[in-house]
């Protein structure tokens, strides 16, 4: 079921990527040549929430055992570099709505700043409420919902903030109220506060949330090994590769049993580990077994020894 609804998932996902992409490069124009402080500070976030949700999409993670160790080091890397670039562009931005503060002859924004402030605001909350639906018709993890929700009410407080510090700038401009006219840097001073807010948890999620990782990946680890060996019938377990596929993972697993048993008897076994995993782990969706013949090695018996002893099909 996971599989089948991922689809429309990733579309909406890209979907939202691409949009506040356009969003931030629209912003950033209009700012630039309206010479609105806030409105280009909403544009940096704008980027910020795009590399978050792109860093975060389902590419990152497909890789297998033997790589995800370099895959999550070389997305550390650059989630790195691009929080050092938030917290820099937050600070610049900061520092130049500050000498802003300290001029005599401000000028407003151009009216057109407001109008896109309002499309931002409508297109933002219409692809909210698309990824919000889905998620919740797909039964997305309700975590997922939540971490949706709180993202889309901190982008309202940075629309809300830039709208306010624009429109009284403006509105100071019309009615001869000069000290209106720094409503638009002092908006552009708390965006940029938020930006470089945004940057911090950037930073702080990428190097412990990737340690908390790795202990969470190790501990599930350990987990399935220890749930494999509770089978009868299992000596050791060799080999155990976890790959992820959307909300669930897939185990391939190589154990290894007494040589003396018959294939239906190995079977059998496989097929016990399976139900074991997929009835304890919820998260697994599937379980691949291969299934050798233990070979203790040299110095101890070989199984061509093993074959001149009676033994039982099972170990006890």
């Amino acid at each position: 079921m996971a599989i089948q609804h991922s689809a429309p998932i990733k579309t909406a996902t890209w979907t939202g990527i691409i949009t506040e992409l356009m969003l931030a490069v629209f912003k950033g124009v209009v700012g630039y040549f309206s010479d609105s402080k806030a409105l280009l500070g909403d544009a940096l976030y704008s980027v910020t929430e795009a590399f978050t949700s792109l860093a975060n999409k389902t590419p990152w993670k497909r890789a297998h055992a033997t790589n995800k160790r370099r895959s999550g080091k070389i997305k550390s890397i650059v989630m790195i570099l691009f929080s050092i670039v938030v917290l820099i562009g937050g600070v610049q931005m900061a520092t130049q709505a500050i000498q802003d503060l300290s001029k005599s002859n401000l000028k407003a924004p151009g009216q057109f700043s407001v109008v896109a402030i309002f499309v931002s605001f409508a297109v933002r909350e219409a692809i909210f409420q698309f990824q919000y639906r889905l998620a919740k018709k797909d039964n997305d993890d309700k975590q997922l919902q939540l971490g949706h929700v709180m993202n889309h009410r901190l982008g309202l407080i940075t629309s809300l903030i830039v709208f306010i510090g624009v429109f009284l700038s403006i509105a100071g401009e019309m009615y001869g109220w000069p000290g209106l006219l720094y409503m638009d840097s002092i908006a552009g001073i708390i965006v940029a506060g938020l930006v470089i807010r945004k940057g911090y948890l950037l930073t702080m999620d990428t190097v412990y949330g990737r340690l908390a990782q790795e202990e969470i990946a190790e501990e599930n680890t350990i987990n399935f090994i220890d749930t494999i060996q509770r089978v009868h019938g299992i000596i050791t377990v060799d080999d155990l590769r976890i790959q992820e596929s959307g909300h669930y993972i897939i185990l391939h697993v190589k154990v290894s049993v007494n040589p003396r048993i018959t294939v239906y008897e190995a079977h059998d076994i496989a097929e016990r580990v399976k139900k074991l995993l997929m009835n304890r782990f919820l998260h697994v969706s599937d379980v691949n077994i291969q299934v050798a013949p233990y070979d203790p090695g040299y110095p101890y018996k070989s199984n061509h020894d093993l074959n001149n002893q009676e033994m039982h099909t099972l170990l006890q």
